[in-house]
Protein backbone atom coordinates (compact mmCIF):
# COMPACT_ATOMS: atom_id res chain seq x y z
CA UNK A 1 0.00 0.00 0.00
CA UNK A 2 0.88 3.72 -0.50
CA UNK A 3 2.55 5.56 2.37
CA UNK A 4 -0.12 7.96 3.96
CA UNK A 5 0.29 12.03 2.39
CA UNK A 6 2.76 14.15 3.86
CA UNK A 7 0.10 16.96 3.42
CA UNK A 8 -2.09 16.15 6.56
CA UNK A 9 -3.97 19.16 8.15
CA UNK A 10 -4.46 18.34 11.55
CA UNK A 11 -7.76 20.69 12.31
CA UNK A 12 -10.03 18.03 10.32
CA UNK A 13 -10.68 15.14 12.56
CA UNK A 14 -12.19 12.81 9.56
CA UNK A 15 -8.83 13.45 7.67
CA UNK A 16 -6.24 12.50 10.57
CA UNK A 17 -8.69 9.59 11.06
CA UNK A 18 -8.13 8.38 7.69
CA UNK A 19 -4.72 8.87 8.00
CA UNK A 20 -4.15 6.75 11.06
CA UNK A 21 -5.54 4.16 9.48
CA UNK A 22 -3.81 4.18 6.79
CA UNK A 23 -0.59 4.36 9.03
CA UNK A 24 -1.45 0.90 10.24
CA UNK A 25 -2.14 -0.17 6.87
CA UNK A 26 1.59 0.58 5.67
CA UNK A 27 2.11 -1.17 8.52
CA UNK A 28 0.42 -4.33 7.76
CA UNK A 29 1.97 -4.17 4.04
CA UNK A 30 5.26 -4.33 5.70
CA UNK A 31 5.05 -7.48 7.42
CA UNK A 32 3.12 -9.27 4.34
CA UNK A 33 4.34 -12.27 3.25
CA UNK A 34 4.55 -10.81 -0.16
CA UNK A 35 7.27 -9.29 0.71
CA UNK A 36 9.20 -11.36 2.28
CA UNK A 37 10.56 -14.23 0.18
CA UNK A 38 14.06 -13.49 -2.09
CA UNK A 39 16.04 -15.93 -3.69
CA UNK A 40 19.28 -15.34 -1.67
CA UNK A 41 16.97 -16.54 1.45
CA UNK A 42 16.40 -20.51 -0.01
CA UNK A 43 18.35 -22.96 1.08
CA UNK A 44 20.12 -25.01 -1.98
CA UNK A 45 18.38 -27.12 -3.63
CA UNK A 46 18.23 -30.67 -2.50
CA UNK A 47 19.04 -33.49 -4.23
CA UNK A 48 16.13 -35.40 -2.82
CA UNK A 49 12.35 -34.23 -2.36
CA UNK A 50 10.91 -30.69 -0.86
CA UNK A 51 7.88 -30.85 1.13
CA UNK A 52 6.25 -27.63 2.34
CA UNK A 53 4.42 -27.65 6.07
CA UNK A 54 3.18 -24.81 7.83
CA UNK A 55 0.84 -23.49 9.89
CA UNK A 56 -0.81 -19.97 11.34
CA UNK A 57 -2.94 -17.05 10.06
CA UNK A 58 -0.08 -16.04 7.68
CA UNK A 59 0.66 -19.60 6.02
CA UNK A 60 -1.32 -19.71 3.57
CA UNK A 61 0.08 -16.52 2.31
CA UNK A 62 3.60 -17.46 2.94
CA UNK A 63 3.00 -20.80 1.19
CA UNK A 64 1.97 -19.03 -2.14
CA UNK A 65 4.75 -16.69 -1.84
CA UNK A 66 7.34 -19.15 -1.01
CA UNK A 67 6.01 -21.06 -4.10
CA UNK A 68 6.52 -18.24 -6.37
CA UNK A 69 10.03 -17.53 -4.91
CA UNK A 70 10.97 -21.07 -5.45
CA UNK A 71 9.83 -21.74 -8.99
CA UNK A 72 11.36 -18.35 -10.12
CA UNK A 73 14.49 -19.53 -8.40
CA UNK A 74 14.86 -23.66 -8.96
CA UNK A 75 12.22 -23.81 -12.37
CA UNK A 76 12.65 -27.60 -12.53
CA UNK A 77 12.40 -28.33 -9.28
CA UNK A 78 8.95 -30.34 -7.51
CA UNK A 79 7.96 -28.94 -4.14
CA UNK A 80 4.77 -30.65 -2.48
CA UNK A 81 3.12 -30.36 1.01
CA UNK A 82 0.48 -29.05 3.15
CA UNK A 83 -0.30 -26.58 5.57
CA UNK A 84 -3.33 -25.30 7.52
CA UNK A 85 -4.57 -22.07 8.36
CA UNK A 86 -7.50 -20.36 10.09
CA UNK A 87 -10.98 -20.27 8.25
CA UNK A 88 -10.64 -17.49 5.71
CA UNK A 89 -7.23 -17.06 5.64
CA UNK A 90 -6.08 -19.01 2.79
CA UNK A 91 -4.25 -18.08 -0.30
CA UNK A 92 -4.12 -19.80 -4.00
CA UNK A 93 -1.24 -21.72 -4.20
CA UNK A 94 -0.22 -24.56 -7.16
CA UNK A 95 1.40 -27.44 -5.61
CA UNK A 96 1.61 -27.31 -2.30
CA UNK A 97 -2.39 -27.93 -0.18
CA UNK A 98 -3.97 -25.12 1.74
CA UNK A 99 -5.96 -26.34 4.55
CA UNK A 100 -8.50 -24.54 6.98
CA UNK A 101 -9.37 -25.11 11.13
CA UNK A 102 -10.89 -23.37 13.99
CA UNK A 103 -8.66 -19.95 15.70
CA UNK A 104 -8.48 -19.94 18.85
CA UNK A 105 -10.25 -22.82 20.08
CA UNK A 106 -8.83 -25.87 18.24
CA UNK A 107 -11.44 -28.29 16.02
CA UNK A 108 -10.64 -31.59 14.42
CA UNK A 109 -9.92 -30.03 11.24
CA UNK A 110 -6.57 -29.00 12.72
CA UNK A 111 -6.27 -32.30 14.69
CA UNK A 112 -6.72 -34.08 10.81
CA UNK A 113 -3.88 -31.54 9.61
CA UNK A 114 -0.90 -31.80 12.19
CA UNK A 115 -1.67 -35.48 11.76
CA UNK A 116 -1.11 -35.41 7.77
CA UNK A 117 1.92 -33.07 8.48
CA UNK A 118 3.80 -35.74 10.89
CA UNK A 119 2.82 -38.26 8.22
CA UNK A 120 4.51 -35.95 5.52
CA UNK A 121 7.70 -35.58 6.99
CA UNK A 122 7.63 -38.89 8.72
CA UNK A 123 9.99 -41.58 6.48
CA UNK A 124 12.32 -38.70 4.71
CA UNK A 125 15.85 -39.09 4.45
CA UNK A 126 19.07 -36.67 4.72
CA UNK A 127 19.08 -36.06 0.66
CA UNK A 128 15.22 -33.99 1.54
CA UNK A 129 14.12 -30.78 2.28
CA UNK A 130 11.58 -29.67 4.83
CA UNK A 131 10.00 -26.63 4.24
CA UNK A 132 8.00 -24.95 7.76
CA UNK A 133 5.82 -22.21 6.94
CA UNK A 134 5.14 -21.08 10.66
CA UNK A 135 3.15 -17.73 11.76
CA UNK A 136 1.21 -16.56 15.10
CA UNK A 137 -2.15 -19.32 15.39
CA UNK A 138 -0.31 -22.37 14.61
CA UNK A 139 -0.86 -23.39 18.29
CA UNK A 140 -4.53 -23.94 18.13
CA UNK A 141 -4.57 -24.77 14.42
CA UNK A 142 -2.25 -27.16 14.37
CA UNK A 143 -3.33 -29.55 17.09
CA UNK A 144 -2.01 -33.15 18.10
CA UNK A 145 -2.97 -34.41 21.43
CA UNK A 146 0.45 -36.02 23.32
CA UNK A 147 -1.02 -40.23 23.90
CA UNK A 148 -3.23 -40.75 25.90
CA UNK A 149 -4.76 -37.26 25.92
CA UNK A 150 -7.73 -36.20 23.99
CA UNK A 151 -8.87 -33.43 21.49
CA UNK A 152 -11.76 -32.36 23.85
CA UNK A 153 -9.28 -31.97 27.05
CA UNK A 154 -7.00 -29.68 25.17
CA UNK A 155 -9.68 -27.37 24.00
CA UNK A 156 -11.33 -27.22 27.47
CA UNK A 157 -7.72 -25.69 29.01
CA UNK A 158 -7.53 -23.88 26.08
CA UNK A 159 -10.49 -22.11 26.82
CA UNK A 160 -9.77 -21.41 30.33
CA UNK A 161 -6.03 -20.41 29.73
CA UNK A 162 -7.65 -17.93 26.66
CA UNK A 163 -9.55 -16.19 29.29
CA UNK A 164 -7.82 -16.16 32.64
CA UNK A 165 -5.26 -13.18 31.38
CA UNK A 166 -2.32 -15.23 30.98
CA UNK A 167 0.39 -14.25 28.60
CA UNK A 168 1.41 -16.18 25.80
CA UNK A 169 4.53 -17.74 26.33
CA UNK A 170 2.67 -19.30 29.54
CA UNK A 171 -0.12 -20.47 27.09
CA UNK A 172 2.08 -21.84 24.55
CA UNK A 173 4.27 -23.54 27.00
CA UNK A 174 1.26 -25.68 28.40
CA UNK A 175 0.10 -25.70 24.86
CA UNK A 176 3.86 -27.62 23.83
CA UNK A 177 3.22 -30.05 26.58
CA UNK A 178 -0.24 -31.81 25.77
CA UNK A 179 1.05 -31.83 21.88
CA UNK A 180 2.69 -34.64 20.05
CA UNK A 181 3.68 -32.02 17.11
CA UNK A 182 4.92 -28.87 19.14
CA UNK A 183 7.82 -28.22 20.95
CA UNK A 184 10.75 -29.72 18.17
CA UNK A 185 8.01 -32.65 17.69
CA UNK A 186 7.70 -32.26 13.86
CA UNK A 187 11.13 -32.04 13.34
CA UNK A 188 12.09 -34.71 15.33
CA UNK A 189 9.88 -36.78 12.96
CA UNK A 190 11.31 -34.91 10.09
CA UNK A 191 15.19 -35.97 11.00
CA UNK A 192 17.25 -36.72 9.13
CA UNK A 193 16.06 -34.40 6.40
CA UNK A 194 17.05 -30.75 6.80
CA UNK A 195 14.40 -29.04 8.55
CA UNK A 196 14.26 -24.69 7.39
CA UNK A 197 11.79 -22.94 9.31
CA UNK A 198 10.58 -19.47 8.27
CA UNK A 199 8.78 -17.31 10.99
CA UNK A 200 6.35 -14.66 11.20
CA UNK A 201 6.40 -13.13 14.55
CA UNK A 202 3.66 -12.95 16.98
CA UNK A 203 5.46 -12.69 20.45
CA UNK A 204 6.94 -10.62 22.11
CA UNK A 205 10.70 -10.65 22.25
CA UNK A 206 10.49 -12.87 18.79
CA UNK A 207 12.00 -15.96 20.25
CA UNK A 208 11.45 -18.36 17.79
CA UNK A 209 10.61 -21.63 19.89
CA UNK A 210 7.85 -19.63 21.01
CA UNK A 211 6.25 -18.76 18.06
CA UNK A 212 3.17 -20.89 17.20
CA UNK A 213 4.75 -22.74 20.57
CA UNK A 214 7.76 -24.20 18.53
CA UNK A 215 6.94 -27.41 16.25
CA UNK A 216 10.32 -26.78 14.40
CA UNK A 217 12.28 -25.81 17.30
CA UNK A 218 13.71 -27.28 20.80
CA UNK A 219 12.01 -25.94 23.75
CA UNK A 220 13.60 -25.59 26.92
CA UNK A 221 10.90 -25.50 28.87
CA UNK A 222 9.65 -29.21 31.22
CA UNK A 223 6.19 -30.90 31.49
CA UNK A 224 6.60 -29.51 35.00
CA UNK A 225 6.15 -26.05 33.94
CA UNK A 226 3.45 -26.45 32.12
CA UNK A 227 1.97 -27.96 35.57
CA UNK A 228 2.52 -25.19 37.24
CA UNK A 229 1.40 -22.78 35.17
CA UNK A 230 -2.20 -24.95 35.34
CA UNK A 231 -1.82 -25.03 38.83
CA UNK A 232 -1.19 -21.22 39.73
CA UNK A 233 -4.16 -20.26 37.11
CA UNK A 234 -6.02 -22.62 39.47
CA UNK A 235 -6.93 -24.55 36.13
CA UNK A 236 -8.89 -27.97 36.36
CA UNK A 237 -6.19 -30.64 35.57
CA UNK A 238 -7.87 -33.88 34.26
CA UNK A 239 -6.28 -36.88 35.81
CA UNK A 240 -5.32 -37.97 32.40
CA UNK A 241 -3.58 -34.79 31.51
CA UNK A 242 -1.92 -34.24 35.43
CA UNK A 243 -0.07 -38.08 35.12
CA UNK A 244 1.20 -36.88 31.36
CA UNK A 245 2.35 -33.79 32.63
CA UNK A 246 4.38 -35.52 35.81
CA UNK A 247 5.83 -38.70 33.53
CA UNK A 248 6.60 -37.07 30.06
CA UNK A 249 9.88 -36.42 29.01
CA UNK A 250 9.33 -37.42 25.01
CA UNK A 251 10.32 -33.73 24.21
CA UNK A 252 13.37 -33.72 22.04
CA UNK A 253 16.15 -31.75 24.00
CA UNK A 254 17.79 -28.65 22.57
CA UNK A 255 21.16 -30.45 22.06
CA UNK A 256 19.60 -33.27 20.27
CA UNK A 257 21.13 -34.56 16.41
CA UNK A 258 17.81 -33.84 15.28
CA UNK A 259 17.85 -30.35 15.30
CA UNK A 260 22.02 -30.17 13.92
CA UNK A 261 21.22 -29.13 10.57
CA UNK A 262 18.28 -27.63 10.79
CA UNK A 263 17.85 -23.14 10.90
CA UNK A 264 15.36 -20.82 11.43
CA UNK A 265 14.62 -17.41 10.14
CA UNK A 266 12.42 -14.67 11.41
CA UNK A 267 11.46 -12.89 8.10
CA UNK A 268 8.73 -10.12 10.19
CA UNK A 269 8.36 -8.80 13.50
CA UNK A 270 6.76 -6.31 14.91
CA UNK A 271 9.37 -3.70 15.20
CA UNK A 272 9.28 -3.56 11.54
CA UNK A 273 5.40 -2.80 11.01
CA UNK A 274 6.25 -0.12 13.84
CA UNK A 275 9.56 1.07 11.68
CA UNK A 276 7.09 1.38 8.52
CA UNK A 277 4.86 3.29 10.21
CA UNK A 278 7.18 5.58 12.31
CA UNK A 279 9.18 6.66 9.13
CA UNK A 280 5.69 7.09 6.91
CA UNK A 281 4.52 9.53 9.74
CA UNK A 282 7.96 11.34 9.90
CA UNK A 283 7.50 11.92 6.68
CA UNK A 284 4.77 13.74 7.36
CA UNK A 285 6.35 15.88 9.70
CA UNK A 286 5.27 14.26 13.09
CA UNK A 287 7.72 13.50 15.24
CA UNK A 288 7.46 9.42 16.74
CA UNK A 289 7.92 7.77 19.83
CA UNK A 290 8.44 3.76 19.91
CA UNK A 291 7.45 2.67 23.95
CA UNK A 292 8.35 -0.93 22.50
CA UNK A 293 7.88 -3.62 20.33
CA UNK A 294 7.44 -6.12 22.95
CA UNK A 295 4.78 -4.51 25.27
CA UNK A 296 2.68 -7.44 27.62
CA UNK A 297 0.29 -6.87 30.47
CA UNK A 298 -3.48 -6.57 31.04
CA UNK A 299 -4.56 -4.52 27.67
CA UNK A 300 -7.23 -2.37 29.81
CA UNK A 301 -4.41 -1.20 32.43
CA UNK A 302 -1.55 -0.94 29.33
CA UNK A 303 -4.47 1.72 27.53
CA UNK A 304 -5.20 3.54 30.36
CA UNK A 305 -0.83 3.94 31.06
CA UNK A 306 -0.64 4.97 27.56
CA UNK A 307 -3.11 7.57 27.80
CA UNK A 308 -1.88 9.19 30.71
CA UNK A 309 1.34 9.57 29.08
CA UNK A 310 0.00 11.09 26.53
CA UNK A 311 -1.84 13.53 28.22
CA UNK A 312 1.28 14.16 30.09
CA UNK A 313 3.55 15.24 26.69
CA UNK A 314 0.70 16.64 25.22
CA UNK A 315 2.01 19.54 27.71
CA UNK A 316 5.29 19.31 26.44
CA UNK A 317 4.92 18.96 23.25
CA UNK A 318 5.52 21.94 20.15
CA UNK A 319 4.19 19.42 16.96
CA UNK A 320 2.57 16.53 16.34
CA UNK A 321 3.54 13.71 18.02
CA UNK A 322 2.80 9.67 17.66
CA UNK A 323 3.46 7.51 20.31
CA UNK A 324 3.82 3.79 18.42
CA UNK A 325 3.78 -0.12 20.49
CA UNK A 326 3.35 -3.42 19.75
CA UNK A 327 3.46 -6.44 21.60
CA UNK A 328 0.48 -8.60 22.36
CA UNK A 329 -1.42 -8.01 25.59
CA UNK A 330 -3.78 -10.40 27.81
CA UNK A 331 -7.49 -10.27 28.67
CA UNK A 332 -8.86 -11.53 31.96
CA UNK A 333 -12.21 -12.49 30.77
CA UNK A 334 -15.22 -11.72 33.82
CA UNK A 335 -18.15 -10.78 31.61
CA UNK A 336 -19.79 -12.03 28.97
CA UNK A 337 -19.53 -9.17 26.16
CA UNK A 338 -17.68 -9.03 22.67
CA UNK A 339 -14.50 -7.55 22.25
CA UNK A 340 -10.36 -8.32 21.92
CA UNK A 341 -7.12 -7.13 23.60
CA UNK A 342 -6.89 -3.55 21.38
CA UNK A 343 -10.63 -2.66 21.64
CA UNK A 344 -10.03 -2.92 25.41
CA UNK A 345 -6.61 -1.49 25.25
CA UNK A 346 -8.86 1.43 23.87
CA UNK A 347 -11.62 1.56 25.99
CA UNK A 348 -9.29 1.12 28.82
CA UNK A 349 -7.52 4.10 27.68
CA UNK A 350 -10.88 6.32 26.88
CA UNK A 351 -11.64 6.03 30.74
CA UNK A 352 -8.97 8.36 31.09
CA UNK A 353 -8.52 10.37 27.71
CA UNK A 354 -12.03 11.16 28.05
CA UNK A 355 -12.76 14.59 26.13
CA UNK A 356 -9.49 15.42 25.93
CA UNK A 357 -8.68 17.60 23.27
CA UNK A 358 -6.51 17.17 20.16
CA UNK A 359 -5.97 13.15 21.32
CA UNK A 360 -6.39 10.21 18.84
CA UNK A 361 -6.08 6.49 19.49
CA UNK A 362 -6.18 3.83 17.35
CA UNK A 363 -5.44 -0.27 18.44
CA UNK A 364 -5.71 -3.00 15.96
CA UNK A 365 -4.44 -6.69 15.87
CA UNK A 366 -2.33 -6.89 12.28
CA UNK A 367 -3.99 -10.32 11.55
CA UNK A 368 -7.29 -8.23 10.76
CA UNK A 369 -8.85 -10.32 13.86
CA UNK A 370 -9.20 -8.90 17.23
CA UNK A 371 -9.71 -11.69 19.16
CA UNK A 372 -12.69 -14.03 18.28
CA UNK A 373 -14.41 -10.73 16.20
CA UNK A 374 -15.01 -9.34 12.98
CA UNK A 375 -12.78 -6.61 13.65
CA UNK A 376 -9.46 -6.00 13.53
CA UNK A 377 -9.40 -2.98 16.57
CA UNK A 378 -11.17 0.48 16.61
CA UNK A 379 -10.21 4.66 16.87
CA UNK A 380 -11.01 7.13 18.89
CA UNK A 381 -11.06 10.69 18.46
CA UNK A 382 -11.52 13.92 20.88
CA UNK A 383 -14.85 14.71 18.53
CA UNK A 384 -16.26 11.31 19.74
CA UNK A 385 -16.35 12.07 23.08
CA UNK A 386 -19.66 13.86 22.75
CA UNK A 387 -21.11 11.15 21.26
CA UNK A 388 -20.13 8.93 23.84
CA UNK A 389 -22.03 11.25 26.30
CA UNK A 390 -25.11 11.69 23.71
CA UNK A 391 -25.30 7.69 23.70
CA UNK A 392 -24.89 7.73 27.45
CA UNK A 393 -22.39 5.14 26.94
CA UNK A 394 -20.47 4.30 30.05
CA UNK A 395 -17.16 3.20 29.66
CA UNK A 396 -16.32 1.63 33.08
CA UNK A 397 -20.00 -0.43 32.69
CA UNK A 398 -18.52 -1.99 29.23
CA UNK A 399 -14.97 -2.49 30.61
CA UNK A 400 -16.55 -4.66 33.44
CA UNK A 401 -18.88 -6.64 30.91
CA UNK A 402 -15.45 -7.33 28.56
CA UNK A 403 -17.69 -5.60 25.92
CA UNK A 404 -15.54 -3.02 24.29
CA UNK A 405 -16.90 -4.51 20.88
CA UNK A 406 -20.52 -2.84 21.63
CA UNK A 407 -18.86 0.39 22.67
CA UNK A 408 -17.35 0.85 19.55
CA UNK A 409 -20.03 -0.66 17.47
CA UNK A 410 -22.59 2.13 18.73
CA UNK A 411 -19.63 4.58 18.13
CA UNK A 412 -19.10 3.24 14.42
CA UNK A 413 -15.42 3.34 15.62
CA UNK A 414 -14.72 -0.47 14.87
CA UNK A 415 -12.05 -0.77 11.82
CA UNK A 416 -12.48 -3.42 9.82
CA UNK A 417 -10.40 -5.16 7.23
CA UNK A 418 -10.90 -8.67 6.93
CA UNK A 419 -8.03 -11.17 7.11
CA UNK A 420 -5.11 -9.43 6.58
CA UNK A 421 -2.97 -13.02 6.48
CA UNK A 422 0.04 -12.07 7.99
CA UNK A 423 0.38 -11.46 11.88
CA UNK A 424 3.19 -9.57 14.29
CA UNK A 425 0.31 -8.85 16.76
CA UNK A 426 -0.84 -5.80 18.23
CA UNK A 427 -0.01 -2.27 16.68
CA UNK A 428 -1.16 0.48 18.58
CA UNK A 429 -0.96 4.23 17.41
CA UNK A 430 -1.38 7.26 19.56
CA UNK A 431 -1.54 11.11 17.60
CA UNK A 432 -1.12 13.74 20.29
CA UNK A 433 -1.27 17.04 18.70
CA UNK A 434 -0.78 20.40 20.54
CA UNK A 435 -3.24 21.95 22.56
CA UNK A 436 -3.41 24.89 20.28
CA UNK A 437 -3.28 23.17 16.78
Amino acid sequence: MNAPSNSLSFDDPTEVNAWLKQLAATAVSAVHPDTLFSPDQLPSRPSGRTVVIGAGKAAAAMAAAFERTWADTYPDAEISGLVVTRYGHGADCRHIEVLEASHPMPDELGEKAAQRMLDAVTGLTANDLVIALISGGGSALMTLAAPGLTLHQKQAINKVLLRCGAPIREINTVRRHLSRIKGGRLAAAAHPAEVVTYLISDVPGDDPTLIASGPTLPDETTPLDALEILERYSIEIPDAVRRHLVSDDTAPKPNSPEFERDRAVVQARACDALRAAGAAAELAGVDVRVLGDDLEGEARELGRDHAALALKLQKEVKEPLLILSGGETSVTVLGEGRGGRNVEYLLGAITVLQGAPNIYALAIDTDGIDGSEDNAGAIFGPNDWSRVQALKLDPATYLAGNDAYSFFEALDGLIVTGPTRTNVNDFRAILVLPRSV
